[in-house]
């Protein structure tokens, strides 16, 4: 029925959501929150990655034996 009306989208959606959040609004607020808390969780896995590997390169030893 949108369509019928046409020209009065902004007036009608400003009626529609006078005390509430739109939503793409809340959409786009929870991916930026998601994001947020994915890009720690991966840097933390990345971290004990490397962790990992340097320990299986050095031997156990945090720092780098001469050879």
């Amino acid at each position: 029925m949108g369509w019928l009306f046409s020209g009065n989208d902004r007036a009608l959606a400003d009626q529609s959501y006078a005390d509430r959040e739109s939503a793409s609004a809340s959409a786009s607020r929870k991916r930026r929150t998601g994001h947020r808390s994915s890009v720690t969780a991966t840097a933390r896995q990345g971290q004990a990655w490397e962790d990992q590997q340097r320990q299986q390169q050095d031997g156990g030893n945090w720092w780098r034996s001469s050879r």
